[in-house]
């Protein structure tokens, strides 16, 4: 193991306006209403999970931990699992739920810890609407980064700007925010700190991410639930509109 590695741990627990097997069928099927969409896992200890993952637990619907380790480091890590623990509450009309990330990281571990750290607080966020508000809906994925330009530091902020969110605009607002093509897009801010932004409307939930603090491209992630939606239309929608915005 390279001299610079080290183990990471990132630990959340929430509860959730949703039944165990809610949330359940979303971490395991439902990814791309939250996440981005992966092969489920096989369906028993042992069996393969996504991104060459091992299904280390399967007991539906209360854990589930998949585990992957490769020698040669995988997005500069050598070991990834993920653990989700899920309990009844209210009987069981909502969910507890804990979720573990941990593994090694082999480089610039501050960064890398930083950026996980808190892509998880926001990726959880979008798992609490999903289940919400959209779930089991079927979702139509599509996810743009931004050019080099938008990798400078700071560059987030234009992203807020094309938007047109007031400064003084915080979670729970409704807001009218510009979008691709000069549409007006009225949603509500589900979250928003210096890293993210979080856009529900009444059939999607917009993601916007800061990833410039940690050297790399902005991005969107589009989870669209309208029906007969086209993902690639959006994509080429977004595209367009953050390409323009660092124009």
């Amino acid at each position: 193991m390279p001299e610079d590695s080290k183990q990471f741990e990132i630990v959340r627990e929430f509860e959730v306006d949703a039944t165990p097997e809610e949330v359940w069928e979303a971490v395991t099927h439902g990814t791309g209403g939250y996440l981005w969409p992966m092969e489920p896992p096989e369906p028993r200890t042992g069996g393969r999970g996504p991104f060459g993952s091992t299904v280390t637990v399967w007991d539906p619907p209360h854990r589930y931990v998949n585990r992957v380790e490769d020698a040669e480091g995988i997005s500069q890590q050598t070991l990834n699992q993920l653990d989700h623990t899920i309990e009844p509450r209210d009987g069981g009309r909502r969910a507890w739920v804990r979720y573990v990330h941990s593994g090694i990281f082999v480089d610039d571990w501050d960064n890398q810890y930083d950026g996980a750290s808190r892509h998880t607080d926001f990726y959880l966020h979008t798992l609490r609407e999903y289940l919400t508000h959209f779930a089991p809906r079927p979702v139509a994925f599509a996810t743009v980064n931004g050019p080099e330009a938008s990798t400078a530091d700071g560059a987030f902020t234009a992203v807020t700007a094309a938007l047109g969110l007031p400064p003084d605009a915080a979670a729970g607002d409704r807001v009218s925010v510009g979008g691709p093509g000069g549409r007006v897009l009225e949603a509500v801010l589900d979250y928003r700190d210096p890293y993210f932004v979080g856009l529900r409307t009444d059939d999607a939930l917009i993601r916007f991410f800061g990833r410039d603090h940690w050297g790399a491209p902005v991005g969107i992630s589009v989870h669209d639930f309208a029906p007969d939606v086209d993902p690639k239309a959006n994509e080429s929608a977004w595209q367009e509109w953050l390409d323009g915005v660092y124009a």
